[in-house]
């Protein structure tokens, strides 16, 4: 057998916040046996349930689901973290026969996972971390005009949108004066150990909008600003990685007094919606995504069909 026969197949379930990744994904994992490891970035933390939208205790019990609430909210965590955990777990499911569906809408972890990163020193988790938040508030343009200034060359080499690789690069500038042209040959990411389907989930985009702004209201009358309460309550503190993300830091900003409940809300929905694009974004940017609307389950089941016919 060759290599490429050898490797683990994975599925990849991405789309942007609020597009229905979760209940699509449960359909499939069930149809095909397999088992699903999230690949959100705020779903890792315990305690916090309603503003990650984390999947309900009655939908993990459908399916099982690793990656979710494996590290409270004080916790370091970081995308290469993330993909040396995720890589036991595929091979775990691997070896049982069982198929891993990737299922989220962090790119990056997803990038991660799927291609790994050559490092020839370790990486300042700090600098990191304040790139990565940088990329979320302001997006990932910002970081590509930064690039360009500083080291042409990489800029040149690394799309505006692939955060992952522009976060790098200006760590290693940062951290050591020396553009990554200079400081190492190799290339940032490894071949995929993976045989891997990657199906995106789509819908027109006002449709969207209109499910993101829903979905906050569901959130908030369901217990969000409770939720945000228990965490301050517990000793999280405002300055936490997870407490400055996306619905956290409003509410926490309501709660201090600074902003009425009615601006929240709609500073919330407006943000959701501007991540929402921006992971969109991320996506068109992967040449080997199939993108399917979020309503055609019957196209994705058939593709993934097609995919354990031709790998399997």
């Amino acid at each position: 057998m060759s290599n490429e026969t050898n490797k683990p197949s994975v599925i990849v379930i991405c789309g942007p916040t609020g597009i229905g990744k979760t209940s699509s994904s449960i359909r499939l994992a069930k149809i095909f046996g397999g088992e699903i490891i999230s690949a959100d970035s705020m779903q890792i933390y315990r305690h916090m349930n309603i503003g990650t939208a984390k999947p309900a205790k009655e939908e993990q019990a459908l399916i099982t689901h690793h990656m979710i609430d494996i590290v409270d909210p004080d916790e370091p965590f970081d995308a290469a973290r993330f993909g040396e955990m995720a890589e036991y777990r595929i091979t775990e499911l691997h070896n049982k026969k069982i198929i891993p569906f990737l299922v989220g809408g962090t790119g990056l972890y997803i990038k991660a996972l799927l291609h790994g990163l050559s490092r020839a020193r370790p990486a300042n988790p700090q600098i990191l971390e304040r790139l990565e938040k940088e990329a979320e508030n302001v997006g990932p343009e910002v970081l590509h005009k930064r690039l360009l200034a500083c080291d042409p060359i990489a800029a040149e080499k690394i799309h505006p949108n692939d955060v992952f690789r522009l976060v790098r690069a200006l760590e290693i500038f940062e951290e050591t004066g020396k553009p990554i042209s200079e400081y190492h040959n190799e290339h940032m990411f490894k071949k995929t150990p993976y045989k891997t389907l990657k199906i995106c989930l789509d819908m027109e985009r006002d449709k969207l909008y209109n499910r993101i702004d829903l979905r906050v209201d569901l959130m908030l009358k369901t217990g969000l600003i409770e939720e945000v309460q228990g965490l301050l309550d517990a000793g999280y503190t405002t300055d936490l990685k997870p407490m400055q993300s996306i619905g956290y830091r409003h509410i926490v900003d309501y709660l201090s007094g600074n902003t009425p409940l009615n601006e929240t809300v709609e500073t919330l929905k407006r943000d959701t919606r501007r991540y929402a694009k921006r992971q969109m974004t991320w996506f068109r940017a992967d040449n080997d995504i199939k993108w399917i609307n979020r309503d055609n389950f019957d196209e994705m089941q058939e593709l993934i069909s097609k995919f354990f016919h031709k790998h399997l």
